[in-house]
């Protein structure tokens, strides 16, 4: 599904942003409105440094180098990474290459911000830091999750999907409050019941 958003795979059907159709005359004006962050931050991490990885989309959207290293050192500084710019993601913590891709989304100030499972892979103090982080993104953010908390945390509405289709769309309230249907989609009961109960309270 979020490779429709910004054109990677071909759409079955219409996909609209802001819109405007995801087809090859909006491409690159959709792409600079959809940022996705990589479930794998080594898939999006490719450059020598850290700098030269946020940097790469402001250059390529036409930013002289002046702008765009005022953009890099806007953007380590809006989440926490400010003095990584020398750094290799090779010799970074998990945490902190998950920060430096959404670094490398933010560079580029697109108006969606698409978070693919953010929370994989970290342990529980890096994974407060991500969502506190994320929390404080004003932009619109659409996350893909297994991790039902962060739900309650992020997230006003809840879309399933079933085979590339949807079968549930509400608030988090009615989606999270419906058990049998949250344990025939083979959600983690044990969550389950939790929110259940939060939900409640």
């Amino acid at each position: 599904m979020l490779l429709h958003l910004n054109g990677i795979l071909k759409e079955n059907g219409a996909v609209k942003i802001f819109g405007k159709s995801v087809n090859g005359k909006n491409l690159k004006s959709i792409r600079r409105m959809v940022g996705m962050v990589f479930q794998d931050p080594d898939d999006q991490l490719f450059c020598p440094t850290v700098y030269d990885d946020v940097v790469f989309g402001p250059i390529n959207m036409g930013m002289n180098d002046k702008e765009a290293k005022e953009r890099v050192t806007e953007v380590l500084g809006r989440i926490g990474l400010s003095g990584f710019e020398k750094r290799s993601a090779h010799h970074m913590s998990a945490g902190e290459k998950k920060r430096a891709a959404i670094a490398t989304v933010l560079s580029m100030e697109p108006k969606i911000l698409v978070f693919d499972e953010p929370t994989s892979n970290l342990d529980p103090k890096m994974r407060r830091v991500l969502i506190d982080l994320i929390k404080s993104f004003p932009e619109t953010k659409i996350i893909v999750s297994h991790d039902l908390p962060i739900a309650l945390e992020l997230c006003q509405r809840i879309i399933i999907l079933e085979k590339g289709r949807i079968v549930e769309d509400g608030s988090v309230k009615d989606i999270l409050g419906k058990r049998e249907m949250l344990e025939r989609y083979e959600i983690d009961p044990i969550y389950n019941c939790q929110f259940c109960d939060m939900l409640k309270s």
